[in-house]
């Protein structure tokens, strides 16, 4: 775990990270995330491999915690340095009774406590002691004290993001800014294209009816020479000698 911590740090300070994935970096406890990490809001550690929460540092600012699918049966007391708490998510783990969960009643911001595929859930009544021993919670498993599923305006909060529809609205706004200026360009590439095409078929057109012109003058003028050479040789000399001598055989005959 303290390699993974050192790698996602990525060069900063501790106390200036403000949310901190180590899911899949295989531990029984908490190892190497010290009090330092003053600033951290949000924190994943699921499929972790983690039995207890011995050693979870002092997180004042922490809001978020992400713990599913690892193998905590107690030891939730260990949280208490952490008031701020809103989003805990236990599930997938080793919790069998509700008195495991006593130390959680001490959080008066908690809102969603997820206990999913845990033997806790089988117990009678589960959700309404849960309910009963956190006042303060809106959303358990994903659903309300009257087992209505979080609404699709919920989940921000059930998740941790309070400010999360803001953030939506601007990521949306913006998106339709870009894809109405994309649609513009996109527009104006088409009309383009379809003014160059049409000033290359008129080009074409009009260079073919030229050349249908040209061929036609070269055949009026072909037979007009035609003509005219037949004409010279009717009225040359000797096409003239050659008749009279003609009509003088005849006359002697």
């Amino acid at each position: 775990m303290e390699k993974r911590i050192e790698l996602e740090k990525r060069g900063r300070k501790p106390a200036e990270i403000t949310e901190f994935v180590l899911d899949n970096c295989r531990s029984t406890n908490i190892v190497g995330l010290t009090d330092e990490f003053v600033a951290l809001e949000s924190l994943s550690l699921i499929n972790v491999g983690l039995t207890s929460l011995k050693g979870f540092p002092k997180l004042p600012n922490l809001k978020k915690l992400e713990l599913s699918d690892n193998r905590i049966s107690n030891g939730l007391n260990l949280l208490h340095a952490s008031p701020k708490l809103t989003h805990l998510n236990l599930s997938g783990n080793r919790i069998k009774d509700l008195d495991t969960l006593q130390p959680l009643k001490e959080f008066k911001n908690l809102k969603s406590l997820d206990l999913f595929n845990n033997e806790a859930t089988n117990m009678d009544n589960y959700r309404e002691k849960v309910f009963s021993l956190i006042p303060s919670l809106r959303y358990l498993d994903g659903y309300d004290i009257d087992e209505r599923e979080v609404e699709s305006e919920d989940d921000d909060e059930v998740n941790g993001n309070e400010d999360g529809d803001a953030n939506d609205d601007d990521s949306e706004e913006v998106t339709d800014e870009e894809d109405e200026e994309e649609e513009g360009v996109n527009l104006d590439a088409v009309y383009k294209d379809f003014e160059d095409e049409s000033d290359e078929e008129d080009y074409v057109v009009d260079g073919e009816e030229e050349e249908d012109d040209f061929e036609y003058d070269d055949d009026e003028d072909e037979e007009g020479e035609q003509q005219q050479q037949q004409q010279q040789e009717e009225s040359s000399p000797a096409r003239g000698k050659k008749r009279k001598h003609e009509d003088g055989v005849e006359s002697g005959n």
